[in-house]
Order: C-alpha cells, then structure tokens, then sequence
C-alpha cells in the first residue's frame, strides 16, 4: 500500500515519448567542424560581445557554461572556450529533418524548441511496435540520417517521459513503466522536479524535503502553506501525476512559449533578450496556425517556485512578432522588480482569433502591413529551411553592429 497521503501515478501506459537533442547547436557546430570534437564549445556571440549563451556542448558545461547565461559570465567561467556565432540556417535544416522523422511515426508532434519535442504514440503501436521500439527507432534514425545524438525517454505522461530522457544524458535511452515510477523518482533530489530551481530547491530542503519522495509523502496542505498554490502541482509530478497531453499547434485553443533556465537568471537584461526569442517563436507559432492573439500573457517563476503572471487583452489580435514584443514588454518589467533571480519564462497567446473574426484597425495600417511582410518572408524561409534557419535582428543597433541596450 502507498503511504498514507501518497496518489499513485495515473494507469496509462507507455504511450508518450520525450526526444532532446544533446547540445544541438553545439553539437551541429561539432559535427560540421571535427577539429572541435572534445573542445568546449559556445555558441552564441565572440568573446567581449553582449548577449547570452545559446548553446554549450559538454566540455563546455564542464566549467558551468549553460544556455541563456550571459557570454561576458562563460568568458569568466572558460575564456579557453571555443565562441562561435549562432548559424540559425544549418540548425534549421537539421531541426526541419528531424521533425520529419517524428512525423513519419505520427502526427501528435508537440514542439518544444527546434531540439525539443513530446510525441504521443498510443495510435502508432499497431503499425510500428510498442513505444520502446518506436523511440529507439527515431534515435537511430535521427543518428544514421543526420549523424547526431539524441536523448530520449518513454513513459506514461509528459514529466515522466522529459525526466527520463534526462536522466542518462547524452545519448540516453529510459523507459520508465509506472511499476518503476517509484523506485525511480523517491530518491531523486527534489531539484529534479519540473521547474524547481536551486533557491526552491534550498527551501525545500531546509524543511526537510530533499528527495521527490519525501514530497511524494507530504501533506500537500502544508507545502501549499509553505509556496503557495503551485505547490500542489508540484506534489502531482512528485507522485508521477501529470494530465497534460500531447497538443499538435493545429488542435491548440491557445499557444505558448516557455523556457526554464538551466542557472537561475538575475539579469534583467537576459530576460528581455529572451522574451524576445520567445515570442518570434509565439508569432511564428501563430501565423502557422493561421490565428491571431487576443490576450497575451506573461510568466515569470522565480527562483523559490513562486510564479506570477501579467496578462493583456490587445486592443487588436494580433501576430507580428514586434508588436507582441511592444504589448509584453511592459507586463515584463512589472514582474521583473519581486521575482528575481528567475527560473522559468513563459509567453502566452490566448482567445486566438481566426481570419474575419477581428476588425481592421483604421490607425497604423501602414506599419502594421510592412511588418507583416517582414514576417511573411520570414515564415518563407523558415517553411523552406526549418524553424531556427532565420534570426532577428531586432536587438542590434545598425550603425554598429552590436546589441544595443534593451530597456
């Protein structure tokens, strides 16, 4: 019998695969440049340049270096690193590849980020085997096809599945059945669970939780006293309990774009830089869809798993990346004064419009078309390249070439 107080997770079986590209871009930067096998690569801008980390292969993670920190804070951790500038064209053609490969094994594809994806295979098993064998056939596929590694779990619901692929990280391959769900998270340090960061983590350890197990067996009413309403929702995943399910872009009532650092982020400044990356993908998400944003919403969880939120209806829906960018920014910077350092981000598209549901704005028409066509020939390129093949420029200053301050 469970421990009194403890809920299994659900009976599903294994039907829901996590894939995570190990070090993506690094890794293409890597396989394109041999000579750089075993150096610590970083990718995302040269040495004295301003901006954040995109990506770090494992030497370079080494030293600490971790995606979405900032690259004056990897020069410090390893100025012997390899710096590199971010190609989002070859990674596109590798992200658009593999993605193809999920979809000859079924159409429930939900894109994280262009390395990152949940798929839900319960109706492919009769034409491809169990979902063990789907997901190893993926990963040899995504080896023998484009010579890159990645890591992939299976399990009944989403968290277990993105847990797993974690867990023997690079190259991994978990199953996790619901008869091993115990065994295998009880031990696991509390900070493993899904968007817990190290000052949640210290907290809940100075209360005397410091495995998922000991959260598994707690009273839920006094880890909500302890962190507030989201608390509840981490004793779920703490007892394998996860509902969410796999949504396709097209089957989606609203769409988001989220991120959860690998460091907590104090700097405001990586935040925006961020939020930015985030909604390009939100929009590029949207116009996909063929919809536009009514609400939009802001996220912000801060390093003690306390989450807050700012939302916004839009006087017009809509789906240019820099006019969502001109409606979060300020629902930002009011989250950003009580919730540093940050743990995760999120960007949110609600009460999605469809064509002929919205009136046309009678101010602004000119700007808002030439921002639509910018947006147009971006999709162009990214329909044709993959999703990563085109960046913005939106944060550079043009007379020199380097990002400008974004306040």
């Amino acid at each position: 019998m469970p421990p009194e107080g403890r809920m299994m997770s659900s009976s599903r079986g294994l039907t829901i695969i996590h894939v995570d590209m190990d070090a993506f871009f690094a890794s293409v930067e890597q396989l394109d440049n041999p000579s750089l096998v075993g150096k610590p690569v970083i990718v995302g801008a040269k040495p004295g340049g301003r901006g954040v980390v995109s990506a770090a292969s494992y030497e370079a993670r080494a030293f600490g270096v971790h995606s979405a920190m900032p690259i004056s804070a990897a020069v410090r951790l390893c100025p012997q690193g390899v710096f590199l500038p971010v190609r989002f064209e070859r990674y596109g053609q590798f992200s658009r590849q593999i993605r193809d490969i999920f979809h000859d094994f079924t159409p429930l594809v939900e894109p994280l980020s262009s390395d990152e994806a949940f798929l839900d295979v319960a109706g492919s098993e009769g034409l491809f085997g169990s979902a063990e064998e789907i997901g190893r056939k993926i990963k040899e596929r995504i080896r023998v096809e484009t010579g890159l590694t990645a890591s992939v779990g299976v399990a009944p619901n989403k968290f277990l599945a993105k847990l797993a692929s974690d867990l023997k990280k690079p190259n991994g391959f978990v199953i996790l059945p619901e008869e091993k769900v115990r065994e295998t998270l009880d031990p696991l340090p509390v900070g493993k669970l899904w968007g817990v960061g190290k000052k949640a983590e210290m907290r809940l350890n100075a209360l005397g939780y410091k495995t998922i197990g000991q959260i598994a067996d707690a009273n839920v009413e006094i880890l909500v006293r302890a962190f507030g309403s989201s608390a509840r929702h981490l004793w779920e995943l703490a007892n394998g309990i996860d509902s969410r399910v796999v949504t396709p872009d097209r089957l989606a009532k609203s769409l988001s774009a989220d991120t959860t650092f690998p460091e907590d982020i104090s700097s405001p400044e990586s935040l925006r830089h961020i939020l930015f990356e985030l909604l390009d993908h939100l929009a590029w998400r949207l116009r996909k869809k063929g919809v536009k944003a009514a609400v939009l919403e802001v996220k912000l969880r801060s390093s003690d798993f306390i989450t807050r939120g700012a939302s916004k209806t839009l006087l017009q829906p809509l789906d240019q990346a820099l006019l969502l960018l001109a409606e979060a920014r300020p629902l930002l910077e009011g989250l950003l004064a009580d919730m540093l350092p940050a743990r995760l981000l999120s960007v949110g598209a609600s009460r999605l419009a469809w064509p002929g549901e919205t009136q046309q704005s009678l101010f602004d028409g000119e700007t808002r078309e030439k921002l639509s066509g910018v947006d147009r020939a971006v999709d162009a390129i990214k329909a044709r390249f993959g999703e990563e093949s085109i960046g913005r420029a939106a944060f550079l200053d043009p007379a020199t070439k380097k990002e400008k301050p974004r306040s």
